[in-house]
């Protein structure tokens, strides 16, 4: 008689705790591939927003303007334009006060600017450990499974006077589906989480640009 050997006999064949492992990484599969897709959208709508910003920051038009239009949401509530907000509205603020000189008041929008650039930062880093955590663990998940799986199928060979290789075939199977299902949720999670930092290192450095060249603009104002 031949084993039934299709994916979905050996899982419903398995037993309980590879078949919870198997949950397990189903699960872990199902959030990564959620949050890759989430991420993708995020730092694709930051990219085009940075671009939209930048032209708009430097068509050389009034600042005053660009940061009305920044405050009534013409431009978007995150990136550039939150640490432009942030470090304008400082700088605006503090140079109206008298007897602040313009050191203190540069200082005042750069540590704004930092502030701002911080909270953007951990918006874009959300999640981000979690696709790590997936892909270092899920195979080490998985292999406890197939280790488990192969333990009981060496044991259950004790019960019998004569060991064939269609005995142990089966149980030898059940057990590889969870290394299987371990790489196939590490995989994506690993791949996503690499191309993700670096994608999230180029725009934070972009945001770290932008804020000193608008610092070096408002060291210029500060002193007319």
């Amino acid at each position: 008689m031949t084993a039934d050997l299709s994916i979905l006999s050996l899982i419903t064949n398995a037993s309980v705790l590879v078949q919870l492992v198997l949950l397990l990484l189903l699960i872990a599969s199902l959030f990564s591939w959620n949050v890759i897709f989430q991420k993708r959208r995020m730092l694709a709508n930051a990219r085009v927003e940075a671009e939209e910003f930048e032209e708009k920051f430097w068509s050389g038009g009034d600042l005053s303007n660009l940061y009305n239009q920044v405050t009534s949401g013409r431009h978007g509530s995150s990136g550039l334009a939150v640490i432009f907000e942030a470090g304008f509205k400082e700088f605006a603020r503090l140079r109206k006060q008298e007897g602040v000189d313009p050191r203190t008041v540069l200082e005042g929008a750069q540590r704004a600017m930092r502030v701002a650039l911080s909270r953007e930062t951990d918006k874009l880093e959300l999640h981000l450990p979690f696709l790590a955590t997936v892909g270092s663990t899920s195979p080490y998940v998985g292999l406890f499974g197939t280790v488990w799986g192969i333990m009981n199928s060496f044991r259950a060979l004790g019960n019998v006077k004569q060991a064939t290789i269609a005995m142990v075939a089966p149980g030898i199977a059940e057990a590889l589906v969870a290394t299987a299902m371990g790489l196939f949720a590490a995989i994506p999670a690993v791949i996503g989480y690499n191309r993700f930092n670096t994608e999230l290192e180029r725009l934070i450095n972009r945001y770290e640009t932008f804020s000193e060249e608008f610092a070096s603009i408002l060291q210029r104002q500060a002193h007319k």
